[in-house]
């Protein structure tokens, strides 16, 4: 009785999930109909945010180069950490250390967001500021170094989780075969969890492309494509916390729809890709 009532419950907490996220997508295809129906919305993607010059643009296109570039400059400076870090903590560092190395991953990512742009805009960006010449701090690069820490906890469970499982089936006959735990994680731990490390890629970079906060506090908020990681640029989640109209039916309105549109479709197609992914590696 029990047992059927927890599935029955799990189902329909399914459902209800499912349905909210579908009415999400309806709700942001409604808004951005206009724009789809008329044919602007290809040049809302990909044009340039000017919406005060004579001949207004409203586009969203720097904004969603700055949101890859920021996702994908944290997430390759933050995998190889965490790989570095797992590795540590499964047998490269003393046994002493590997509870206390895990503790600490699992404190950082429940730190909320905003004490990392908090610490970023009071520590991080004056030092760049002071290295570099003719830059405020508040650019890409602070962007992407907070971020990597934001979402290095994140990917560093990911593996974890992996890595523990397959600790389990072959790090007894790795070390029976005389390898040390280097060789063992390097030629088979490693190799077999690689489901595991692209999994974590892409939560990592999904994780930084959905964050707000860090890039609306470090960035800069400058709508522009950047010419260098020193600039200061604005982020597509930025853009839709800074833009959001009133008027349901101005331009500023239709593309913030727009940008949260891409955003949702983005994110949904890595987050399946990553179901994927886990389901072919559980066939093998």
């Amino acid at each position: 009785m029990g047992r059927n009532f927890l599935t029955h419950l799990a189902s329909v907490a399914a459902l209800l999930t499912g349905g909210a996220v579908l009415a999400v997508l309806v709700f942001l295809v409604v808004s951005a109909w206009p724009l789809l129906v008329s044919g602007d919305f290809l040049r809302l993607v990909v044009g340039s945010w000017r919406p005060f010059a004579v001949d207004a643009s409203f586009g969203v296109g720097p904004m969603i180069l700055v949101s890859i570039l920021m996702a994908a400059g944290s997430t390759l400076l933050a995998f190889p950490a965490a790989v570095g870090l797992v590795a540590f903590a499964h047998g490269v560092g003393p046994r002493a250390w590997r509870k206390p190395v895990l503790n600490v991953i699992q404190f950082m990512a429940s730190i909320p967001t905003v004490v990392y742009g908090f610490v970023a805009v009071i520590v991080l960006v004056p030092m760049i500021r002071d290295f570099f010449e003719k830059t405020t701090g508040f650019s890409l690069l602070a962007a992407v170094l907070t971020m990597a820490l934001l979402v290095l906890p994140t990917m560093a469970l990911l593996i974890d989780a992996r890595l523990g499982r397959q600790d389990r089936q072959w790090a007894t006959a790795c070390l029976a075969m005389g390898m040390t735990h280097s060789q063992a994680l390097e030629k088979v731990l490693f190799p077999q969890a690689r489901t595991g490390l692209v999994s974590a890629v892409v939560m990592g970079f999904c994780r930084a492309l959905g964050d707000t906060l860090v890039a609306l506090m470090v960035a800069g908020n400058a709508a522009r494509v950047p010419g260098s990681i020193l600039d200061s640029v604005r982020s597509l989640t930025s853009h839709i916390a800074l833009v959001l109209a009133t008027d349901t039916f101005s331009p500023e309105y239709r593309s913030v729809a727009a940008a949260a549109l891409v955003l949702f479709l983005l994110t949904s197609g890595l987050t399946m890709s990553v179901r994927h992914l886990a389901e072919k590696g559980a066939a093998r």
